[in-house]
């Protein structure tokens, strides 16, 4: 899975300061305090320092190596401007005071009090505090060079050294702190071009992560690098996305792979639309090279076929509904009159028996034709679903109950539903047709196989999918395998007295309510009739 190139929000507060300019100057400080106690222990160099005083350049030096052990506990933290002014007022009385015991400047201590200076200027962001720290520095300088001209142990010339060396460390912390104040407001400027990019990019992942289409980024070999979540629900919905990131793109869907490879070879591509599983929804492929890319990736969008279909579905009904508008009284004339005739005929009492089975079939058949024609009128008339909040257990067994008692004959309906509280979006006039003609369906086929009309519905849920199913479960003969892709076109039936338009309806009343009607026969061979609702009905 691919990281986002900036991990952490940058810091906009420029009012702490960075630690690792202090951890340096501490380590500094201890190697300089360190050196300049051995330099008088060494018998080589013992006779450039501490010349006049060693007494005092011993206890200073001593004391000056002490002082780094306390600075230990700020390393890991920021450090206040009192506490960074208090360690350089200390370095400045330490190398003044071995300086004075060294011999002033002559000795090449106050040297020392440059770096210092510099220092200051760096890790102090008030200028007013690091130009103070110089001037103590220059007052340092010069007060000894008067005590040592006082003492008669130097002459007045001496004081132009100091002075320049006064000069000097005035002129560094100027420098210094303009450069700092420089490279403070590119810094400063860096850190919030830094923190503009991580909130675009966070936004960028958040627009992407949040889409509904599919994005897939795939390079030439066909493995996926990242993935966002629409995607990720469309392939693998029952896992969630970090967890299949990595992994070829043949591995989601052979299909999808293929329409790829398809792709990349003739750099053109006629979008198909395929399912991931069987019920799976209908998910069309758009692919795309991104550029510029020097590893030549590709860009996979995928997106959820099913609205198309239901939009084109749409205009395929009204057009229907236009059609049978128009033809339904020229069917229904003729019809009527030779229904009528038939009943006639068969009110004959000098008809032959062989007659009265010709006019029979003739009223049956009128029969059938006017029930095709209701059920075509039916979707003509069909207005727009008016969704409610069910309460799903309460609903279904308020439902039977009422089934039960309009049947008016035996029939065993059981409900199975263990979730009391689950409530569903839909529309309860059309699932009420729905799960009526489903149920005749069931009661009919168990009918036919066993004698005994029965049927059991069984609510179930898919807590990883977020998903729910009202399985509507007979033990009749079930469908065979080469009928089930044209079990829910218009007109097909297995029954002589079916219409052919039962379940034609009934799945065009799930889809219109963000359902879906399949049939899938149970792990035991029941023939099991399946309305899947959506993440979003739940």
């Amino acid at each position: 899975m691919n990281r986002p190139a900036i991990l952490t929000r940058p810091s906009r507060s420029s009012g702490a300061h960075s630690l690792a300019p202090f951890r340096i100057y501490v380590a500094y400080r201890a190697l300089v305090s360190l050196v300049l106690l051995i330099m008088l222990v060494s018998p080589n160099t013992r006779q450039f320092v501490g010349i006049l005083y060693p007494e005092l350049y011993i206890w200073v030096s001593v004391l000056y190596l002490a002082t780094n052990v306390p600075l230990v506990a700020f390393l890991g933290r920021s450090v206040g401007p009192r506490i960074l002014v208090a360690i350089f007022a200390t370095d400045i009385v330490a190398i003044s005071l071995m300086s004075h015991a060294s011999g002033g400047v002559i000795s090449g201590i106050p040297v020392l009090l440059v770096i210092t200076v510099a220092a200051s200027a760096v890790l102090l962001s008030n200028r007013t505090l690091a130009t103070l720290i110089a001037a103590l520095s220059a007052l340092a300088l010069l007060g000894d060079t008067v005590w040592f001209i006082a003492e008669g142990i130097r002459e007045v010339r001496s004081l132009f050294p100091a002075g320049l060396l006064g000069a000097l460390v005035f002129l560094v912390s100027l420098m210094v702190q303009v450069v700092v104040q420089r490279l403070s407001r590119a810094e400063e400027l860096a850190r919030t071009r830094a923190s503009d990019l991580y909130d675009l990019q966070r936004l960028n992942e958040q627009i992407v992560q949040h889409m509904d289409t599919g994005i897939l980024l795939v390079n030439d070999e066909g493995f996926v690098r990242v993935m966002n979540k629409a995607a990720s629900k469309l392939l693998v919905p029952d896992r969630p996305a970090f967890m299949d990131q990595g992994r070829l793109l043949a591995d989601y869907c052979t299909e999808l792979a293929d329409q790829f490879e398809q792709w990349q070879d003739n750099g053109h591509h006629r979008a198909r639309p395929f399912r991931v599983q069987e019920d799976s929804p209908s998910i069309i492929a758009h692919f795309r090279e991104l550029q510029p890319s020097n590893s030549h990736d590709s860009l996979v969008f995928i997106e959820d076929y099913t609205p198309v279909t239901q939009y084109a579905q749409s205009l395929k009904l009204n057009s229907l509904g236009r059609l049978t508008a128009s033809i339904a009284h020229e069917i229904r004339n003729p019809l009527g009159a030779i229904s009528h005739a038939a009943q006639l005929l068969l009110e004959s009492e000098e008809l032959s028996d062989s007659d009265q089975r010709m006019a029979q079939i003739i009223q049956n058949h009128s029969e059938r034709v006017n029930q095709i024609v209701e059920s075509v009128m039916q979707i003509s008339r069909r207005e727009p679903p008016k969704p409610e909040y069910l309460e799903l257990d309460q609903w279904l067994e308020s439902y039977v109950r009422e089934y039960l008692q309009g049947l008016n004959r035996p029939a065993d309906i059981t409900v199975d539903c263990r979730y009391k509280e689950l409530i569903i979006e839909f529309d309860p006039e059309n699932l009420g047709r729905v799960m009526t003609n489903l149920l005749n369906n069931a009661l009919r086929h168990s009918g036919m196989a066993g004698g005994t009309e029965s049927a059991r519905i069984v609510v179930e849920l898919d807590f990883v999918a977020q998903a729910c199913s009202i399985n509507v479960i007979d033990n009749g003969a079930g469908v065979a395998p080469a009928d089930r892709a044209k079990l829910f076109e218009p007109f097909f039936t297995t029954v002589s007295e079916g219409s052919g338009m039962g379940l034609f309806l009934c799945k065009e009343l799930c889809e219109i309510n963000n359902a879906d009607l399949s049939y899938r026969p149970t792990e035991q061979g029941e023939s099991c009739f399946r309305i899947a609702l959506s993440q979003r009905t739940i």
